[in-house]
């Protein structure tokens, strides 16, 4: 197994992770994104395996999907956090693993909150954390399950630059580099004394796991956080001291946990085989000055010799994927990847060892454990059962439903409720301040508040659910399940309503297997006499009174917005929700300008380019190309919208139409953001970054050739039937939910569904 052959997977991977679509082949990685249960039965993944001395019930890993603010301020575990684990366990997964837990408080500036309070769950403080982790561990085991702390030495370069406005702290890493938020912000070596703190704290860590009755201890080594920085050379430049050589310090914290902890105690560890940094921006590694640094990161032949390294240090199971946050989307693979998207990875991984004849200290082969959306049964079995690893690591879909492990086992594959990718809830709610939730599971991240059984309804209401979107569908479910008589009325024939065209570009699979589960679920309701469906019915003020319904929930959607610009009357237009459910409007054109940079607006543009062969130009107004979407989405359709050769226009604004051209005026002073910017993310409107470079007034009238207009500015919220209802007191009680009370995503629309529906 050659560097350079390894090196060529990488960039083959790389690029594949834009233009699967354009493949037809059945063996396309997207065509495994179903939930099918032609495997059945999943004896792979529902064999045990033995991980040193311990035994997991089956090969179902949950991945550390981040706890932030499941604590105390102190940084004990609290309730929150027990009940989301417990959840997971109890729905049959056999290892969980928690968010990342930092032991580097006190040295990594970034890791703790003014006045010594912290965001992050904490093990290191002192004994007032303890009675949290015991009665995490003791839960967890009451369902068979078993739970590995995730350790890890710092964010460094990673974490949030925070600290330099409040407390005036500079952040820190391996080296003198940028700070990945802020480029112009230096992070600071730190000393050979500071880092063997850090090692000291994580032995004392282990330790207090071990005594908590934690199964095992878990390292985060990858995707550029501060473990990864000392332990790949692309990050530490260190020119004198023990931790100059880029292996010494990941070696060193684990022969000291295995000291603390002995033999027989799981160590696991987290590391990508690659960053990929080279092989995603190839000539610009020279030329942007934040990566300029980065470029002698470890091959994969590195990475694998230094994981044969750390199995002697005292390892005994690998996780394994590609990047870091500078390619985001590679470590945290957004709704356009392909299923499976890590395979190749696991397979290196697994095949070296095998070739190698590595064993852990306790004489036993490796578990290498694969991830990168693997939520769907038959795929994760066919992963297993064909060598590509030992064992799946699922994130995301647990959170979507944590009875995956028991629905896949009992052969409901069909009611496992799918995860989107979106990643609102999971990763973009605590970047914006929040905790771990799910789009399409309003019970997660409120399983201590939200009890798992419905209450049965005590006044049984006759209600009528007005719109069948996801918030509509969503409400009956519920309400339907709690013993209301739901009657669900949607204008159109097809159920779904803007998560219709949402689902048509094949990198939306994801949210088309969500469709497809709503309308199941719905369907069997239907059938079992809880709703009563009407489809292809307007439902009009007078004729929802004389139903005499005790309630109505309207879900009626948004309507789209066409802006009053000169000559929008002459132009060839559509909508870009129109057009996906109607591909035929798309007729003969070929030079396509999309008015609206958001999520919508893109994800259309990456269809027209990548499925229809389009010219493709993105107009929008504000700084920032699909502004406040989750990092790694934005990511990866900026990235593979710019190698497919979209024209992404930032801070431009369109001042007319004519027959087949659509003119713009465009801001071209010094301070506008490069629209193809994704090795820096876009911050949170509520942190000020003082060194940002101001918007000039300079701008220049432009032209661009359009033979169709795709409007993609959004949509007002179509409140108009429930004022009506209000005036004409259609019935006793009245609620707007959904994106006829505020525009929005499939993540509130849901969640003010389902609680709703509990309490209505």
């Amino acid at each position: 197994m050659t560097c350079l052959k390894t090196d060529k997977i990488v960039q083959k991977l790389v690029d594949s992770y834009g233009s699967w679509v354009q493949e037809e082949k059945e063996n396309c990685p997207g065509h495994s994104a179903v939930m099918s249960s032609k495997l059945y039965p999943y004896d792979a993944i529902f064999s045990p395996i033995r991980v040193n001395r311990m035994t997991l019930k089956n090969r179902v890993v949950m991945a550390p999907m981040g706890n932030l603010n499941m604590c105390e301020e102190n940084g004990r575990p609290n309730d929150k956090m027990l009940q989301y684990f417990f959840a997971r366990a109890k729905g049959g997964t056999g290892l969980l693993t928690t968010g990342l837990i930092p032991i580097s408080h006190g040295i990594d500036n970034t890791v703790t909150e003014p006045g010594k309070l912290s965001f992050f769950p904490r093990i290191d403080r002192s004994r007032t954390v303890f009675s949290g982790w015991r009665d995490l561990a003791q839960g967890v085991h009451a369902y068979g399950s078993r739970i590995f702390i995730q350790l890890t030495p710092g964010l460094g370069r990673v974490g949030p630059p925070q600290c330099v406005i409040n407390e005036m702290k500079l952040p820190c890493s391996a080296s003198l580099n940028p700070n990945f938020y802020i480029p112009e912000l230096p992070c600071l070596p730190l000393t050979d004394l500071a880092l063997h703190k850090i090692i000291k704290n994580g032995g004392q860590a282990a330790s207090d796991a071990k005594t908590a009755g934690l199964d095992g201890v878990y390292l985060h080594g990858h995707e550029g956080y501060l473990l990864d920085q000392l332990t790949n050379p692309a990050f530490n430049r260190r020119k004198a001291g023990r931790y100059a050589y880029w292996q010494n310090f990941g070696l060193d914290l684990v022969r000291e946990i295995r000291k603390r902890v002995g033999d027989a105690y799981p160590i696991m560890y987290r590391i990508d085989l690659s960053l990929a940094l080279n092989e995603t921006y190839k000539e610009r590694m020279e030329s942007v000055k934040s990566l300029k640094k980065f470029g002698n990161g470890r091959t994969i032949y590195d990475t694998l010799r230094y994981m044969e390294n750390l199995v002697k240090a005292g390892v005994d199971m690998f996780d394994v994927d590609l990047g870091c946050y500078d390619n985001w989307w590679l470590p945290h693979p957004p709704a356009g990847m392909p299923a499976g998207c890590f395979l190749e990875i696991s397979r290196i991984a697994k095949k070296y060892f095998k070739t190698r004849e590595v064993r852990s200290n306790a004489g036993l082969e490796v578990p290498i454990v694969a991830v990168g959306k693997l939520g769907y049964p038959d795929l994760a079995e066919k992963a297993i059962r064909d060598g590509m690893c030992d064992l799946v690591m699922l994130g995301r879909p647990l959170l979507a439903d944590p009875d995956w492990c028991k629905k896949a086992y009992a052969g409901e594959v069909d009611r496992i409720r799918p995860c989107i990718g979106c990643q609102e809830g999971c990763i973009n709610e605590f970047v914006e301040g929040g905790h771990p939730q799910c789009a399409v599971n309003p019970r997660t991240g409120f399983e201590d508040v939200i009890p798992e059984t419905l209450p049965k309804a005590e006044n049984k209401k006759k209600i009528a659910v007005v719109g069948a979107g996801p918030s509509g569908m969503q409400f009956a479910l519920t309400a339907s399940a709690r013993g209301h008589e739901v009657t669900l009325i949607e204008r159109e024939k097809v159920l779904g309503g803007k998560v219709v065209p949402g689902s048509r570009p094949k990198i939306k699979f994801d949210f088309k297997n969500y469709l497809d589960y709503l309308i199941r679920e719905v369907r069997l309701a239907e059938e079992k006499g809880g709703i009563i469906l009407q489809t292809g019915v307007e439902a009009d003020t007078q004729w929802l009174k004389e139903q005499n319904f005790d309630a109505i929930v309207y879900n009626i959607g948004t309507t789209s917005v066409v802006p009053r610009i000169p000559g929008v009357d002459q132009a060839d237009w559509v909508q870009a929700t129109d057009l996906l459910c109607e591909p035929e409007k798309l007729g003969d054109a070929r030079r396509t300008v999309v008015i609206g940079g958001g999520v919508v607006g893109c994800e259309t543009a990456y269809w027209l380019k990548y499925e229809k062969g389009c010219d493709v130009t993105v107009v929008e107004m504000l700084p920032y190309i699909m502004s406040g979407a989750c990092t790694a989405n934005r990511y990866h359709l900026i990235h593979y919208m710019e190698k497919a050769g979209v024209k992404l226009l930032n801070c431009a604004k369109v001042t007319g139409f004519t027959k087949d051209s659509v003119q713009i005026e465009k801001n071209i002073s010094k301070g506008v953001p490069d629209p193809y910017n994704t090795w820096q993310p876009q911050l949170p409107e509520n942190i000020a970054n003082p060194l940002a470079k101001k918007i000039g007034p300079e701008t220049e009238v432009q032209e661009l050739p359009a033979d169709l207009v795709v409007f993609a500015m959004g949509g007002r919220p179509d409140e108009s039937l429930y004022l009506e209802g209000l005036r004409m007191h259609t019935a006793k009680e009245l609620y707007n939910i959904g994106d006829s009370f505020s525009g929005g995503r499939v993540l509130e629309a849901a969640r003010a569904a389902y609680r709703l529906a509990r309490d209505i």
